[in-house]
């Protein structure tokens, strides 16, 4: 083997400055720098995404903390009442005229025609006095105006001859003046005597005791020979029309106003079980009585068979008259304070105390005259914790039967 060929053979060791294969040359820079970032990136992203889920565990335990934190109330908001059962009220029942009669003459009762429950009409004799005394001074006044009709005659007649011998200037004027005078005198007496005898004839006409009206006598607290003295308040007889009944009831003030004349009712009597009778309001009092707080209201209702007494009580339903809306509440939601009656109120997420005026309590619910609108959440059962201004979660409170 040729020395000079192994030698060319075998691989040359690299010199100092010669060029190096393309296979151990170094990386370039920009290539470097590029994957250095992407390095940082991935890090950065790999905290990030790692960081993330903590911070938003962090936020919802601190919001899960402050909401739990916070206390929670039930509120409901104020409603109408819905209470519209019918109005029943008790009605007196009284005839639609009714008359006490009474003496004006003083005498003994001679007679009477007519006793309880019979029908009379208009002008009809019910009975007749005795008057003696009123007689005698009947007799005494007509006797007084024939005197009195004398003396004025013959004063006349006196007048007359004076004013002629006045005329022939054989008197003097004042005493032609003097019998005029005592004329015009006489003239007066005359008459205060007729006024006389027709007031004692008037007295004396009231021995007969009349009807004022057509009707029934529903009372008689006389009889023959009982004395009866002019003006002493003693009832001889009771008038009543019984063909058409007033019914008076006394509405409360909370149905004042939905009362109005032509509304219909409906007037049932225990007495009478299963039976209806047909009512029409007439007229109110047009005032509240301050009294009772209600108003008087009259209604008519048809008694042409007088199936229904006078003077009792019947009950008087009256399907149109229905309460002004009143605003209520459960009453759960009433605070007792020694300010008075209280309600708790949410206005934004903080506690309101607000004093309330009641109406009726209806057990469950009660009337809230002022102080709530329908707008207001209104704590139900409020803690004795609550304070004003206190911060507060609310929910949603099941609805009272109202």
């Amino acid at each position: 083997m040729n020395p000079k060929t192994e030698v060319l053979d075998a691989p040359e060791s690299p010199r100092k400055g010669s060029p190096v294969s393309a296979s151990a040359k170094p990386l370039p820079p920009a290539r470097g720098g590029l994957l250095l970032v992407i390095a940082v990136v991935v890090i950065v992203a790999a905290f990030v995404i790692g960081l993330i889920p903590r911070l938003h565990q962090r936020a919802q335990v601190n919001a899960d903390t402050r909401e739990l934190s916070l206390p929670t109330v039930a509120v409901t908001s104020a409603a109408p009442s819905s209470v519209s059962a019918p109005l029943t009220l008790s009605g007196e029942l009284k005839p639609l005229s009714e008359a006490s009669i009474f003496a004006r003459a003083s005498g003994y009762v001679r007679r009477w025609l007519f006793d309880i429950g019979a029908h009379v009409e208009a002008g009809q004799l019910l009975a007749e006095l005795d008057t003696p005394e009123i007689d005698r001074e009947l007799s005494q006044a007509r006797a007084q105006l024939v005197q009195a009709e004398a003396a004025r005659d013959l004063a006349a007649s006196t007048a007359r001859r004076w004013k002629e011998m006045l005329s022939g200037r054989t008197v003097s004027s004042q005493e032609a003046d003097e019998k005029a005078s005592d004329l015009d005198l006489k003239k007066a007496t005359v008459e205060a005597a007729r006024a006389n005898v027709e007031r004692l004839q008037n007295v004396a006409g009231f021995s007969k005791i009349t009807a004022p009206f057509a009707g029934t006598i529903t009372a008689r607290n006389l009889d023959v020979g009982q004395l009866v003295n002019g003006g002493s308040g003693l009832e001889l007889f009771r008038l009543g029309q019984l063909e058409k009944l007033r019914v008076f009831v006394r509405v409360p003030q909370t149905h004042a106003r939905s009362v109005a004349a032509g509304q219909k009712a409906v007037l049932t009597l225990t007495e009478i079980p299963g039976r209806e009778f047909a009512a029409t309001i007439v007229r109110t009092a047009g005032a509240v009585d301050p009294a009772s707080r209600t108003l008087l209201t009259e209604l008519q209702v048809d008694n042409d068979k007088g199936e229904i007494l006078a003077g009792s009580y019947a009950q008087v339903h009256l399907p149109d008259i229905r309460p002004e809306p009143v605003i209520t509440l459960p009453s759960n939601a009433l605070v007792f304070r020694s300010e008075g009656v209280q309600i708790a109120v949410v206005a934004g997420d903080r506690i309101a105390f607000r004093p309330v005026t009641l109406g009726r309590d209806y057990g469950n619910v009660v009337e809230v005259l002022r102080g709530v609108v329908p707008a207001d959440k209104v704590v139900v059962n409020p803690s004795d914790a609550l304070l004003e201004g206190a911060e507060v979660r609310t929910i949603d409170a099941p609805p009272a039967g109202r």
